[in-house]
């Protein structure tokens, strides 16, 4: 496979799932049913808030990956790796005590506060698909991180084509081709 199209595909995976995250967060994750028979919906952001900051953050980095060099590419696969597994380790959590993390959910309806009081509260959980679907993204997310790093040292560089030859961008070149005209001018030469 061309190495152009490698880097386009991890750039778009690293936004297509970390966009995907952020709307996992956004999802119900679990009902809970409490003994009184009232039952809460408990959404992502409340389930597993650091999906947020993560999905937002491989959207940073996918931004990031189109324009860095070979070294940075290195640093930022790297941090794809570790986005992903935090984001698996967060959703994991959430999925293997529900009730833990629904605590804030079911102190703001009842009043009651402390994991025991709030657990003796639930009679039954149900898990969406959500909190399954961000465990997916984060392992996807991990492997975009690997392919990063293990194909960035072929990606090719930046462009530089709004530098001169002596490192400068056109902007300062022309910018400075102004001064000098108006300084020439000011002399009484003509800067024609």
């Amino acid at each position: 496979m061309d190495v152009r199209r490698v880097k386009l595909l991890a750039i778009v995976a690293a936004v297509a799932f970390g966009g995907l995250t952020l709307i996992a967060w956004t999802q119900q994750w679990f009902t809970l049913t409490l003994t009184s028979g009232q039952v809460l919906t408990v959404a992502g952001q409340i389930a597993a808030p650091a999906l947020s900051a993560l999905g937002l953050a491989s959207l940073a980095l996918a931004a990031a990956l189109a324009i860095a060099g070979a070294v940075l590419r290195h640093v930022l696969g790297a941090l794809e790796v570790a986005i992903g597994g935090l984001a698996v380790s967060s959703a994991v959590a959430a999925v293997f005590s529900p009730v833990s993390a629904s605590t804030a959910a079911v102190t703001a309806a009842v009043g009651e506060s402390g994991a025991t009081a709030v657990a003796a509260l639930v009679s039954s959980v149900s898990v969406g698909m959500w909190p399954y679907l961000a465990v997916v993204l984060g392992v996807l997310s991990a492997l975009v991180g690997v392919v990063v790093l293990a194909t960035a040292r072929r990606w090719p560089n930046p462009t530089r084509r709004y530098e001169t030859a002596s490192g400068e961008t056109s902007a300062q070149t022309e910018a400075d081709t102004t001064v000098s005209s108006w300084d020439a001018l000011s002399e009484g030469r003509d800067p024609t």
